[in-house]
């Protein structure tokens, strides 16, 4: 028994499967270049590494070559060997960072929480005040921050750079949009069961922010690591700078002939940031993918 087929059918069927493969090619063509985009963005953290394993009289050889002759890791073993302590600038860096992002993402939490769930006399004048310090450049606060670290004896220390970076009004506002974003139904329920705002908080608001703690962390961790001007002020021994100004201070008592030296220490500084970046992009897909309740 033969099957009667309407006779659109057909050439429905192959306009469908034209379209599929004219998408199908717009997608290896977007994919084609965009990773011709990366290699270029790639380009110059290549040479980086790639100069920060050459010897030393092969850094400035023309007509230059991208990748060296033989693998030379004299200037990392300088670094450690040199007259300024890179590895305490490293260590400094990281503590000054990983401090700093801790503290801010579980503040900023609690501060979203009580901005997005609580209902307090002039909730909304404070907010909008603490938004104003969006609008204010670093550098305007700089002299009354100098005075008042000065004032209490943190000058010279590393409580002079992560204070100030506490209060992140950025970081409260991207928690409290996301959380006014998400369902209340188990915070209520959890409330009329008995449970303490710090109960909801911890065991039912917290665990559901993972998309915005991850990218939070990459914004705050990278500004934090970064930081040249509370450093630059901030800072006066080798015992407590960071890295920003730490190369600035390499680049100063190596000079630009000793280039491979200089480019071992930008290599080592961008190795966390990229490890950062790998493991809270992950968190970011597989909190996206488990968090949120269906209605």
């Amino acid at each position: 028994m033969t099957m009667m087929t309407h006779p659109h059918a057909d050439t429905l069927t192959a306009r469908f499967y034209r379209a599929t493969r004219v998408i199908h090619w717009r997608n290896w063509t977007v994919m084609v270049l965009l990773g011709i985009g990366a290699v270029f963005m790639l380009l110059p953290f290549m040479w980086t590494f790639s100069t920060s394993l050459r010897p030393i009289s092969e850094a400035y050889r023309l007509p230059p070559s991208f990748l060296p002759d033989r693998l030379d890791f004299s200037s990392y073993a300088r670094l450690e060997d040199g007259p300024i302590p890179f590895l305490t600038m490293y260590w400094n860096s990281f503590v000054v960072a990983a401090v700093t992002t801790v503290v801010v993402i579980f503040t900023s939490a609690m501060a979203a929480f009580a901005f997005s769930r609580l209902r307090f006399p002039g909730s909304n004048v404070l907010f909008a005040s603490m938004l104003v310090g969006l609008m204010v450049p670093p550098a305007l606060v700089l002299i009354p921050l100098f005075f008042g670290m000065a004032a209490v004896g943190l000058i010279d220390t590393l409580w002079s750079l992560i204070l100030p970076a506490l209060a992140n009004p950025l970081a409260v506002l991207m928690m409290r949009e996301f959380m006014r974003s998400q369902p209340r139904e188990y915070e209520e329920s959890a409330f009329v069961d008995g449970a303490s705002y710090w109960t909801i908080f911890w065991r039912i608001s917290l665990p559901q922010m993972g998309p915005p703690i991850a990218a939070l962390s990459i914004i705050v961790f990278t500004t934090s690591w970064n930081n040249f001007l509370l450093p630059l002020v901030f800072v006066r021994s080798f015992e407590a700078m960071t890295l920003p100004v730490g190369i600035l201070s390499l680049f100063g008592s190596y000079g630009a002939e000793e280039l491979s030296v200089i480019l071992a220490a930008v290599t080592l500084s961008i190795l966390p940031l990229l490890v950062v970046f790998l493991i809270a992009q992950r968190f970011i897909v597989e909190s996206i993918a488990s968090t949120g309740v269906k209605k």
